[in-house]
């Protein structure tokens, strides 16, 4: 692979009939926010990027992406992790890379014909375990956490599961309407939690009864959960993004974020190129940006997303990478998934 700069300005020559994307054209499925990067030279290229991830954490990225090629016009639209499945397996509209946190849904889309073959030096470096079929592609590890409020607790807050359980059950209306956690039924990465989390324990269905006795609120994202915890609204949220939660941390917000003792669900961040992408070789290459050392920096010291280590061992300690792989399919069998649900809405919905 060559050098990113001299890679990206032989492309911009080879694509100067792309027409870039303007703010309005993700209008066809419901997008949460848009922003547009406009070329600093002379309009050559487009990037169409589709994310869950939020547009912030992305934004330098983008434009340290976008300095190699002064003729390359980005535009991120950033989308829950349902909609951007949705999009993407529908092919309209059409997007260039997408990039999500549903590590389950990505892997679903490559497995029915909906992404790209790519390959380069720096994907090949990646372990099995962060590449499958040379299409999903991890580039970060990013730890499943608890949020709670500074005063959620007399003495120290859980540090397992099994302890939330216990002090949910001693005092239920304390924490009645106070609890919060991502909605399966609308979020594509929270239905990837809550199975991932059926599958490592049991524990999992008496924490669910114990949301629905406490009239927990579902939400779609992350930052949802974490701003409630910040603000009052909530003292505890579960399941939220480790490096959300340490950025609202080093805002000043007065809340505790602990990893599970028991175990700690680490989500890798992936990206693909769909099948139907107009500029698949600047979609790879801003594949290995983000995969360079360049990129790794950025992601750690701007976006604050942990890049992935592909030399930390796996399952060395608590720390439980959800790794690529056809395990990742299994609850995405429409009568398994229907089932799961079904357990979900009379576990915490119908309560």
């Amino acid at each position: 692979m060559r050098a990113f700069g001299v890679h990206m300005r032989a492309l911009a020559g080879a694509l100067a009939a792309a027409v870039l994307m303007g703010p309005s054209a993700a209008q066809s499925f419901e997008a949460e926010l848009e922003r547009y990067y406009p070329p600093a030279g002379p309009s050559e290229a487009a990037l169409r990027v589709v994310g869950s991830t939020d547009i912030d954490a992305m934004d330098t990225l983008i434009r340290e992406f976008q300095h190699a090629s002064p003729g390359l016009g980005v535009s991120y639209v950033q989308a829950s992790s349902a909609e951007l499945y949705g999009a993407i397996d529908k092919g309209a509209p059409h997007f260039d890379l997408a990039i999500s946190a549903a590590m389950d849904l990505q892997t679903k889309l490559a497995n029915d014909g909906r992404a790209l073959t790519y390959r380069s030096d720096a994907t090949e470096q990646l372990p099995d375990w962060a590449r499958w079929r040379d299409q999903v592609f991890a580039f970060t590890e990013e730890a499943v956490v608890i949020v709670y409020a500074r005063d959620a607790f007399d003495e120290d807050p859980p540090l397992t599961r099994a302890d939330l359980a216990r002090s949910l059950r001693a005092d239920p209306e304390r924490f009645r309407g106070k609890v919060a956690t991502y909605d399966p039924m609308i979020s594509g990465f929270g239905y990837l939690l809550a199975t991932q989390d059926a599958r490592q324990s049991e524990t999992f269905w008496s924490l669910a009864e114990l949301f629905g006795a406490t009239e927990a609120t579902l939400s779609c994202c992350s930052s949802e959960l974490i701003d409630g915890v910040a603000s009052g609204r909530f003292l505890i949220a579960y399941n939220a993004l480790s490096p959300y939660a340490m950025r609202r941390v080093r805002e000043g917000a007065d809340i505790v974020v602990v990893e599970p003792e028991d175990y700690t669900h680490v989500m890798l961040r992936t990206a693909l190129i769909p099948v139907n992408s107009g500029n698949p070789e600047v979609a790879g290459a801003f594949i290995d940006f983000l995969l360079s050392s360049r990129g790794r920096g950025l992601l750690a010291a701007d976006a604050a997303l942990p890049p992935l280590n592909p030399n930390r061992p796996l399952g060395a300690d608590r720390l439980r990478p959800i790794t690529l792989g056809p395990g990742l399919l299994v609850y995405l069998d429409r009568l398994k998934k229907e089932r799961f649900l079904a357990a979900w809405n009379a576990a915490v919905v119908e309560r």
